[in-house]
């Protein structure tokens, strides 16, 4: 659910010049909320909010609901507050996941191959290839979106211009359900007419730093010069690509198939917790997924980052790279504790330490004593999760074993490692889930 301004004097007529105008963006309107209803017709009509629990936050709400103020990423507490009659439905991602592939493959890849998938509800296509056959880009558009609505009972919305950045501010302003095209000699008076934050990309604090220099609006920024930009932002970089925009321009290409960055899961806990072996038992179900995902895309490794989320809602991250690229959530898992440790440690207010406890077990003539407290972390965890960035290919990866991994090698009756055979037993896991089901089997400690 974009949270992007839109303006309704730009969702009107800017002309019927297709020329050039071959880069189109597609965003489902309200995607979870919108499929929730195609599957349960009961619901049609209601205020429909994706999130549940008392400490969770909206993922999606339909157009119903948002008249009540509702938003995502707001908090599911203050959304019933907002909306005490909407019906509020639990995140199935794989579900929505399901039916984004149905609709990239079974709609937007009979048009074309040249299809840049940027999240589960929204992408680009080239369609230049495409016009011998479709004419015009706006026919492909409403073919798009007629298909779309006819096969999965859901609406979606497009924008048409000549290059990315104007396509996608387009199909915001078109919401819901529209289609709005920008022809190349209207693009900058329409780009032009925008708050900052119409531009993809501009967010709060980088929206504060130009109001300083001035800049309120889209048009004032196409009025300053890039060095002007530069200092305002301190990167000539972000100068280049705001003056670019600001002119309803953009150099980026539609990239197919655009390579996976990182692969993540995070969850937050119904109450804060200083328990480390909760926050363990929660990473260790981040690690198995992600490594349950990596498997599935063939994909490996070379960075694990564990996140936190503290009651104040302060986040903190700290990273590692892996001497080896790894698939495996036995091979995750370790680092991200390590992490978990070195970030916050672990007290045992006044307890004593973990020697002390272990000589006061082992000793039968000790005095009774309590048994012994789980160790707490340092500080309290909102929520935690676990990333996996510096993805390449497995048919690409190579992976030099450790002169460990050759002596237990050679020294192991089945002439197999540790590591070798825990990744064979996670990929039984994999199989095992494919069957019966996510919930059908999991990692142990």
């Amino acid at each position: 659910m974009s949270s992007t301004p839109r303006l309704k004097a730009a969702k009107r007529d800017w002309g019927h010049d297709e020329t050039g105008c071959t880069v189109l963006h597609i965003d489902m309107d309200a995607f979870y909320a919108s499929l929730e209803v195609a599957r349960h017709p009961e619901l049609a009509g209601k205020p429909v909010i994706i999130g549940t629990g008392t400490r969770s936050v909206v993922s999606a709400a339909n157009y119903k609901a948002r008249r009540y103020g509702v938003n995502s990423a707001m908090a599911t507490a203050r959304a019933r507050r907002l909306c005490p009659d909407g019906v509020f439905l639990p995140v199935d991602i794989d579900y929505y996941r399901r039916m984004s592939r149905r609709i990239f493959t079974e709609v937007f890849g009979r048009v074309t191959d040249a299809i840049e998938q940027v999240s589960v509800d929204e992408g680009y296509m080239d369609v230049s290839s495409a016009l011998m056959r479709w004419g015009e880009p706006s026919a492909i558009g409403a073919w798009i979106r007629e298909q779309v609505h006819r096969r999965f009972a859901i609406t979606c919305s497009v924008g048409i211009a000549s290059n990315k950045l104007v396509a996608k501010i387009a199909s915001t302003n078109a919401k819901p359900d529209g289609m709005l095209l920008i022809p190349v000699a209207s693009q900058a008076r329409f780009v032009q007419m925008m708050p900052l934050r119409g531009i993809p990309g501009i967010g709060p604090a980088l929206e504060q730093r130009l109001n300083a220099w001035g800049a309120h609006t889209v048009a004032d920024l196409a009025d300053m010069s890039e060095e002007t930009l530069a200092r305002a932002t301190g990167s000539a970089l972000s100068a280049r690509h705001l003056s670019l925009a600001s002119h309803g321009l953009d150099e980026r290409q539609v990239t197919p198939r655009a390579p996976e960055k990182s692969i993540g899961a995070e969850r937050t806990f119904d109450t804060d917790t200083r328990d480390r072996d909760r926050v363990c038992g929660l990473l260790r179900w981040c690690c198995d997924d992600i490594a349950a995902s990596l498997r599935r895309r063939h994909l490996m490794a070379r960075t694990v980052t564990l996140k936190l989320r503290f009651p104040d809602l302060h986040y903190a991250t700290k990273a590692h790279t892996l001497q080896q690229p790894v698939d495996t959530a036995s091979a995750l898992y370790p680092q991200v504790t390590s992490l978990l440790d070195a970030m916050l440690g672990s007290g045992r207010e006044g307890h004593g330490d973990a020697s002390e406890r272990r000589r006061a077990s082992s000793n039968p003539a000790a005095p009774n004593r309590p048994e012994a407290p789980q160790p707490l972390l340092s500080r309290a965890i909102r929520l935690a999760g676990v990333s996996a960035s510096g993805l390449e290919p497995i048919s690409k990866t190579v992976s030099q074993p450790s002169i460990d991994d050759l002596m237990e090698e050679e020294a192991s009756s089945t002439g197999t490692t540790t590591s070798a055979r825990l990744r064979d037993a996670e990929r039984t896991l994999d199989a095992i889930r494919h069957r019966y089901g996510d919930q059908a089997a999991s990692l142990g400690a």
